[in-house]
């Protein structure tokens, strides 16, 4: 079944809207989320804020997933001054952790439990996920800096206006050498996990990715 878009076409005549709303009502029935208590157990949030969360979920997105237009959509509204597109597709990437083009409401439940309540260590494989842009278990030169490049361009050049042009790749330039331990050319999940823990420049710039999410 083709995936709807979070918001429903508006329409003037009765009868369509009232196919759309059918249809709606049939993508709900069949991406009705898991049972609270199971999200409650693999998640960090108590039933309560999960109700809440579904709440507005559902009032976001009336089928109960989001498509990645929609997620760009809505994560625009959120960095108004920069361009969010690039970065808000790596974002939907690691939130859909099946890979089937949309986030249910158990996936994002289960990315924003690590974002905001895991553990150190649960972040930072997170971030790495999201770093592994082509999900091979490595992350090369050149995806560390793509998602540079798209935070920097979402986050607007009047918030760095000292910046110049090739900042993001001398910031990924000084990054890359400290965590490819072996130089080979790729950093693994050990490396990165190692060089955010003992590197606190490092873990300050995993702030600027949290402050993103």
């Amino acid at each position: 079944m083709k995936l709807l878009p979070c918001s429903a076409a508006k329409t003037s005549s009765p009868a369509v809207q009232s196919n759309v709303e059918d249809e709606l009502e049939m993508a709900t029935v069949r991406h009705r989320p898991e049972a609270l208590e199971l999200l409650e157990a693999q998640s960090k949030f108590t039933k309560k804020e999960l109700q809440i969360l579904y709440r507005g979920f559902k009032n976001e997105c009336p089928s109960g997933v989001v498509n990645e237009e929609t997620f760009k959509e809505i994560y625009s509204q959120f960095f108004p001054q920069g361009d969010s597109t690039t970065y808000a597709h790596f974002l939907f990437n690691a939130f859909d952790t099946d890979h089937n083009g949309a986030v249910s409401f158990e996936d994002f439940i289960k990315g924003l439990s690590i974002l905001l309540r895991g553990t150190v260590q649960e972040k930072l494989n997170w971030a790495f996920n999201l770093y592994d842009i082509n999900k091979d278990g490595y992350i090369t030169k050149e995806e560390m800096l793509d998602i540079m490049k798209a935070i920097y361009d979402m986050m607007g050049k009047c918030t760095y206006p000292v910046l110049k042009e090739d900042a993001p790749r001398q910031h990924v330039e000084t990054f890359f050498q400290k965590m490819d331990k072996n130089k080979d050319g790729v950093v693994t999940i050990d490396e990165f996990i190692e060089s955010c823990q003992k590197d606190e420049n490092i873990m300050r710039s995993m702030q600027l990715f949290e402050n993103v999410i």
